[in-house]
């Protein structure tokens, strides 16, 4: 069991992707702290969790504001104790359409969930990992890759978590602690039924048929990108920092000691402007 008496925080963690993650953390012997703004998919969830563990809590939570993160890890230590994971799953898409046409106070809103609150749930964190001298940060990228046309607030958002995730990851190196980002490919979640409810008018025709393509074909399965989450949370990714890692396309499955200590000389895995 790869997390055994792990405590891990896990945003987001109600419904798709984060849901997945932490079913695959409390295989792998953690105990998991979920936090979400739905009560009620937060009940959901702790109800069937608690058929097969123990160790798995729930508390609402809107990590855009620091009191509601500061409760959070609060409550999370005197459950479990200091969490030695931090999982940021939590995100919105945003509005959805021409640049003319959104409304700011909604595109602001996006990057204040997807970014700033990320940002909160690791400034939260981060004394307790450095005072343990060990800690995985794991971040949620975005499921597709260059210009996203029309979702211009959830793209740029993302663009901003890999490189905080970047900067973040030198500054906490020394402390022992890890931090990487998951781009999890397309999968289908609630994210996917929002973008199609919004129409091909607000979309746009080609990403419309894409996104069709994707619900009909069934998309990424959202385990894979959990069982990445597993390897970057666990001692197998020890010294793997700052990298932003595709649960779909690479081979991160392979990624021993060696290997690990490779890329980590190389500029791979990260924003990089690329002279040819």
């Amino acid at each position: 069991m790869a997390l055994k008496n792990k405590t891990a925080l896990i945003t987001g963690g109600s419904r798709g992707i984060g849901l997945a993650v932490a079913q695959a953390f409390l295989r792998e012997g953690a105990r998991v702290m979920l936090a979400a703004r739905s009560e009620e998919e937060l009940l959901k969830a702790k109800k069937e969790f608690k058929k097969d563990f123990a160790n798995i809590e729930t508390y609402r939570a809107d990590i855009s504001l620091p009191r509601d993160v500061t409760a959070l890890v609060k409550d999370t230590i005197g459950m479990f104790g200091e969490p030695a994971i931090l999982v940021n799953a939590a995100g919105i898409f945003g509005p959805i359409g021409e640049l003319e046409s959104i409304d700011f106070d909604a595109w602001k809103k996006t990057f204040e969930i997807n970014v700033f609150g990320m940002f909160n749930m690791i400034q939260a964190v981060a004394p307790f990992m450095r005072k343990s001298g060990y800690g995985k940060i794991i971040n949620f990228g975005g499921g597709g890759d260059g210009p996203s046309p029309r979702f211009s607030a959830y793209s740029a958002s993302k663009g901003a978590v890999a490189r905080l995730t970047e900067t973040i990851a030198a500054e906490l190196k020394d402390d022992h602690i890890d931090v990487n980002a998951v781009a999890p490919g397309p999968v289908n979640t609630k994210f996917l039924d929002d973008a199609l409810a919004a129409g091909e008018a607000a979309v746009g025709a080609e990403q419309y048929k894409k996104l069709l393509r994707q619900k009909e074909e069934g998309g990424t399965p959202p385990e894979l990108a959990a069982e990445l989450c597993v390897f970057l949370a666990s001692s197998a990714s020890d010294g793997l920092t700052g990298k932003i890692v595709s649960a779909k396309w690479d081979d991160w499955k392979n990624w021993d000691r060696k290997k690990i200590e490779a890329i980590m000389n190389k500029n791979i895995y990260t924003l990089r402007r690329v002279v040819r």
